[in-house]
């Protein structure tokens, strides 16, 4: 087996690496809203959307980018006062707007005391190249990090879940953010309606293919106030929503094949029980990670032991 402390590369490690220190990222929300919302790609979002999941209780737009960004910092600082810290903006779709107003929220984050940088979210087909040559332009004096939403890398499904995309435009989104210095990252959904282990695998060796920086996994959940949660009620035959043993045994088949270089971020979500519908594992994500990690060891693997390198994109 390779080398024993070797599991898989882990975002925190990443970071240190880059700081020398503990980062911890601060949810925002902006107040922008999103192309497959507001008409402009379609109405209603994606079918699996529902934003509240993964706001923080300091992360409301009612706020300004300082007063989450103050409050977020006041959270972890009696516990870790050497931490510094990344403006995560995370709900909807962080570069949707004017180029004047992205500056200016980018900015105002960036000025908050203890900021190091920070990370957008956004949609692939949302990187106009105007901001994108700014954000290549202020990756030289501080930390950028892009985060894709991909979900999926069949058409076909994305075409179900309503994305507004296809996964051409995702690759095009990756290889241009890349191309311009820009460290970038993906989000990815495990299990959607549809999708199999053997299109799971294939999307691995696919993803390994990006010159992606950082990857997000988790788990397909259904949780209330999304168009999937009707299509779970109506149908529950057509989803298979993994136990979370057989998830956890899928992730470490999966990192298996993605490139040894990609950073692992995350490899599930926990959406607030009062929305969650299924699946409830009742542990916490350090819970999983945990469980990931012992499984790994006893099963004498590490991510990229099934890799191929095939011809990049």
């Amino acid at each position: 087996m390779r080398e024993n402390t070797f599991l898989y590369n882990e975002f925190g490690g990443y970071l240190r690496g880059i700081f020398g220190c503990k980062v911890q990222k601060i949810t925002i929300d902006a107040g922008f809203t999103c192309p497959n919302r507001d008409g402009k790609v379609g109405r209603g979002g994606c079918t699996f959307c529902n934003n509240q999941t993964f706001n923080p209780a300091y992360c409301h737009r009612n706020r300004s980018v300082t007063e989450q960004m103050c409050e977020g910092i006041a959270f972890f600082a009696h516990k870790y006062p050497e931490m510094k810290y990344l403006a995560y903006f995370q709900a909807y779709t962080n570069t949707y707007g004017s180029l004047d107003e992205l500056k200016r929220r980018y900015n105002e984050a960036l000025a908050v005391d203890g900021c190091v940088g920070i990370v957008i979210g956004t949609r692939p087909d949302c990187m106009p190249d105007e901001l994108l040559e700014y954000l290549a332009e202020l990756n030289k004096s501080t930390f950028v990090l892009v985060e894709y939403g991909i979900e999926s890398t069949n058409d076909a499904m994305l075409k179900r879940i309503n994305r507004g995309h296809d996964y051409a435009c995702a690759v095009d989104a990756v290889c241009r953010t890349a191309d311009a210095g820009i460290p970038v990252g993906a989000h990815i959904i495990l299990g959607l309606p549809g999708e199999g282990r053997e299109d799971l695998m294939q999307q691995a060796c696919e993803l390994s293919r990006l010159p992606l920086t950082t990857l997000k996994l988790h788990q397909l959940q259904v949780v209330k106030g999304t168009r999937m949660a009707e299509e779970y009620v109506a149908n529950p035959g057509e989803f298979h929503l993994f136990a979370m043993e057989d998830y956890i045994e899928t992730v470490i088949d999966y990192i298996e094949r993605l490139s040894p270089d990609i950073v692992l971020e995350r490899f599930a979500s926990q959406s607030p029980k009062e929305l969650l519908i299924a699946p409830d594992w009742g542990v916490k994500n350090h819970e999983l990670v945990d469980k990931v990690k012992a499984r790994m060891r006893e099963r004498g693997t590490w991510q990229g032991r099934l890799y191929r390198k095939r011809l990049e994109i």
